[in-house]
């Protein structure tokens, strides 16, 4: 399986990492075009893939065409590729980016949409994807095993999942990564040192996310357990509760969805010009 991708920031790094870390492709399978030619000298470097400034040339060759580019980069990075061969098929891990706007700006039918998160970067991530109906079985198992390197994927055949996912799990780190620091900050506050303060948050993150997986309980039910009538933890919660924590959340994941829905209704006109 031979891999172009186009662009090598941050998400396309860490995508060419879990793919070598894992021994899905080799470094001579891997080539990587990227404008800046100090993401090229790095990616080049670490990782001993090929590197080019030059997408069409990038791409001759490959079986899979991996579009990582900035959403405000994606249309000329398809006016650059367009016409893939067609046994080709291209994967695009771009916020917004429709299929239908893919396929029109690309003049290609096989096109992958995937909506990848943060954790990906070091295999721990979530991904939510779909396919165009002239994607084959075999380049899906091909975009399968792709995505899998960055941790779990699912896939679903409706492509309105995407931006749902894109609010949740896109956009969810951020959520927990606030969550952790306020936490934190609040342990502080109280009088532990700070060190403390991270540790105990940390594991404490990481092993409810284990029993809520191990037990295969309810998390109500589980919360349930560790709240004592008129104890410590029901008094916290209350506060929580009083200040909406719940309908706080959902208006939040709620908004980056319309956002998110936004974003691809604006990219689908971009497609259509």
């Amino acid at each position: 399986m031979r891999i172009a991708f186009i662009g090598g920031g941050t998400m396309g790094e860490a995508i060419v990492k879990c793919l070598l870390n894992k021994n899905i492709a080799m470094p001579a399978n891997i080539i990587v075009s990227d404008v800046r030619q100090s993401r090229r000298e790095l990616l080049s470097r670490e990782y001993g893939v090929s590197t080019l400034a030059d997408n069409r040339k990038a791409i001759e060759g490959a079986d899979l065409i991996i579009l990582a580019v900035k959403p405000q980069d994606l249309a000329q990075a398809m006016e650059e590729i367009k016409k893939p061969a067609p046994q080709q098929v291209v994967l695009s891990i771009i916020a917004g980016a429709s299929l239908s706007t893919l396929q029109h700006g690309l003049k290609h039918p096989g096109i992958i949409r995937a909506m990848p998160n943060m954790p990906g970067q070091i295999g721990e991530g979530i991904t939510v994807w779909t396919a165009t109906t002239e994607v084959s079985p075999k380049q899906r198992e091909m975009a399968q095993s792709v995505l899998g390197a960055l941790g779990e994927q699912i896939y679903v055949a409706d492509e309105k999942y995407l931006d749902m996912a894109t609010a949740l799990s896109g956009s969810g780190p951020a959520y927990v990564f606030l969550f952790i620091e306020a936490l934190i900050d609040a342990g502080v506050h109280i009088g532990l040192p700070r060190n403390i303060a991270e540790k105990l948050v940390m594991q404490t993150i990481v092993g409810s996310t284990h029993t809520v997986q191990k037990t295969n309980k309810h998390p109500a039910e589980l919360r349930s357990m560790v709240t004592s009538p008129g104890g410590t933890t029901a008094e916290a919660l209350l506060q929580l509760e009083k200040g909406n924590f719940r309908s706080l959340l959902l208006e939040a994941v709620a908004a980056a969805y319309n956002k998110a829905k936004h974003l691809s209704v604006s990219s689908s006109s971009m497609g259509e010009g």
